[in-house]
């Protein structure tokens, strides 16, 4: 049984989260002034014998709490992060009570078995090969990092080097094909795998961002192909079939960053749009992004589990590594929490119409912002599929103006963004929160703030 002290410390901060989550629907969304300059409550010297426990949790909410931007609440439409469902929450203070270590069977068996279970529902709601291995990471920039090593190993094995023993010295060169819209963390695990920023292939794109089947270039040698499944901007997904077939064609490796667009493959009404993605040799996702788990969860998938388990290989005497799917194997790092626990419950909850409903129900909000904003007289950009919306409220001063005062009005928050040489606001709806209710409070808050931002700029 726990100490009396560890409980009432415990209990006092399960009372205050409570608070804080059922706050979000009704406060603003991005912090005040006055809450972000409370911070400095935080901010003094290192006590020399210590604080008390709970005024230290006391003084974390009341002064960290208002600072937050309520990226959990139901009208946060700024980035593709999601909330966290409720489940998600109490399995991550249930894990964090255990503390376990999940690098390894030996020091965490439920963690491993959690994984590998998640696994297995997990490729089969996102259609994926039944035999691909899964890696636990913090989000995608490293599911990206994990997938493209696996793919840099393979095909340097199939041109007879080990990178993994030799390096990268002397090895033969590495083509690299991405779209012109590839999202940055691409390009930067890309950049830590020694492959450089510069020197990647770019390929132009069509009006939605998808790589453009006809302009796909020829190359030879080892190669490693970048697809997307899921824009950024305008949530477009790369004609899989095609392009991925063209790419095995040359030989090489193909990686899929599905980020967000993945999940598509969980709801029947919007699989169509990731046809032909299973054909693929690895594929990262984020989990707190549509399956809205807590950071940090990102999601690597390999077809050849060997070749992931070679990419990530790890030996020592003192490791007691067992023979079954091994996590230190599969992911980067050896040492790290036990992200499965969260994506097990979450899935078991939600079940498989759940989870295709939480993917639909945005995708349906996401459209609705479009008929709504366009009814008002401003331009969509985007054709709407999946959860994004790119809106334009005239030139690039007054949409600028648009989206400050919408983010300064805290009913909602959504972000700026340069597309195709237009300036735009980007609604990203990933949420398990948002309802249709949030969705019309927001309409009627972005355009009474679209309408204020003319008058200003008619007045000036």
């Amino acid at each position: 049984m726990a100490e009396p002290r560890t409980a009432e410390l415990l209990s006092v901060a399960a009372e205050r989260a409570v608070r804080y989550l059922d706050g979000l629907p009704e406060r603003g969304v991005a912090p005040t002034p006055e809450a972000l300059a409370a911070l400095e409550r935080l901010d003094h010297d290192l006590p020399e014998a210590g604080a008390d426990p709970i005024e230290t949790i006391a003084l974390l909410d009341d002064a960290g709490s208002p600072a937050t931007m309520a990226s959990a609440g139901p009208r946060f439409y700024g980035f593709v992060v999601g909330g966290s469902l409720p489940v998600s929450v109490a399995a991550a203070w249930l894990a964090g009570a255990w503390d376990q270590n999940a690098g390894m069977v030996a020091l965490s068996p439920v963690g491993a078995r959690l994984e590998e279970v998640a696994q297995r529902w997990l490729l089969d709601v996102l259609g994926l090969p039944s035999t691909a291995l899964a890696g636990f990471v913090t989000g995608a920039t490293m599911a990206n990092l994990s997938g493209l090593a696996t793919g840099r190993h393979e095909v340097l094995r199939r041109a007879g080097w080990d990178v993994e023993a030799q390096g990268l010295f002397g090895a033969p060169p590495v083509t690299v094909v991405v779209g012109d819209e590839v999202h940055p963390s691409v390009v930067k695990a890309l950049g830590v795998l020694g492959f450089g920023r510069e020197r990647l292939i770019r390929v132009p794109v069509d009006g939605q961002g998808r790589m453009r089947v006809d302009a796909f270039p020829a190359f030879e040698g080892p190669a490693i192909v970048c697809l997307q499944a899921g824009n950024v901007n305008t949530g477009a997904v790369d004609p899989m079939p095609e392009l991925i077939a063209l790419a095995h064609e040359r030989g090489a490796w193909v990686h899929v960053d599905g980020a967000f667009g993945l999940w598509a493959a969980a709801a029947p009404a919007r699989a169509h749009l990731v046809r032909g993605i299973d054909g693929a040799d690895s594929w990262a996702t984020d989990a707190h992004k549509w399956l809205n788990v807590p950071y940090d969860s990102g999601l690597v998938f390999v077809r050849d589990g060997a070749a992931l388990q070679s990419a990530m290989a790890v030996s020592a005497a003192y490791l007691p590594l067992d023979t079954v799917r091994e996590p230190a194997l599969v992911t980067p790092e050896m040492s790290r929490r036990a992200r499965g626990v969260e994506v097990w419950a979450v899935l078991r909850s939600l079940g498989r119409r759940g989870l295709a409903e939480l993917v639909e129900r945005d995708c349906r909000h996401a459209a609705r912002f479009a008929e709504a904003l366009s009814a008002a007289g401003y331009e969509v950009l985007n054709d709407v599929v999946l959860n994004q919306v790119l809106v334009e409220f005239g030139d690039e001063a007054l949409t600028r103006r648009a989206i400050e005062a919408i983010q300064q009005d805290g009913t909602c928050w959504a972000g700026v963004t340069n597309w195709q040489g237009h300036v735009a606001m980007r609604i990203s709806v990933s949420s398990w929160a948002t309802t249709e209710a949030d969705v019309e409070r927001s309409v009627e808050a972005m355009v009474a703030a679209a309408a204020g931002a003319r008058a200003m700029g008619r007045v000036s």
